[in-house]
């Protein structure tokens, strides 16, 4: 049962970690085409927040910076989930909460788009990425360590 858990991390883990292969080989000097995708996301995102909440995002915060972060996000916490980690599932679960509402914002758009449609799928899909991520914490927060289980029989005392 542990190699086929372990298997099941490693291939749920691959979505993450190919991911961020790609945009590491991709990124360059400027962050990339993930950068450039992700400029007016995060502008729409930014002027969003301030004028819904009041809270206002730094104007000279660096896309690529913002890149280098997911990617970092996305590989170690990737490896990390590979080798059953509580910290890889958290780091996972950081970059689906903050990358999912802004990169897939279907929102902003038209029912009737095209691109509602395939935002619509990709942040569903992320959500559910979202979903078993949380299952896979309350799964290794609800089950007791091996040792627990165990009980030794108390050793006689000798004096």
């Amino acid at each position: 049962m542990a190699f086929v858990s372990f298997v099941g991390r490693l291939l749920f883990a691959s979505v993450f970690l190919l991911s961020a292969w790609h945009e590491f080989n991709e990124f360059g000097v400027d962050g990339g085409p993930a950068a450039e995708y992700l400029r007016p996301k995060f502008d729409f995102f930014s002027y969003h927040l301030s004028t819904h909440t009041g809270a206002q995002v730094p104007k000279q915060v660096e896309i690529k910076h913002l890149v280098a972060a997911t990617v970092a996000l996305k590989g170690i916490g990737g490896l990390l989930f590979i080798f059953g980690s509580s910290i890889g599932a958290y780091l996972l679960l950081l970059h689906q909460a903050i990358a999912t509402p802004i990169l897939y914002d279907f929102y902003n758009y038209d029912p009737e788009k095209t691109e509602f449609n395939q935002l619509f799928f990709n942040f569903t899909q992320n959500l559910a990425l979202f979903g078993a991520l949380l299952f896979f914490v309350g799964m290794k927060t609800s089950i007791p360590k091996r040792q627990q289980l165990r009980k030794r029989a108390p050793k006689p005392k000798t004096t």
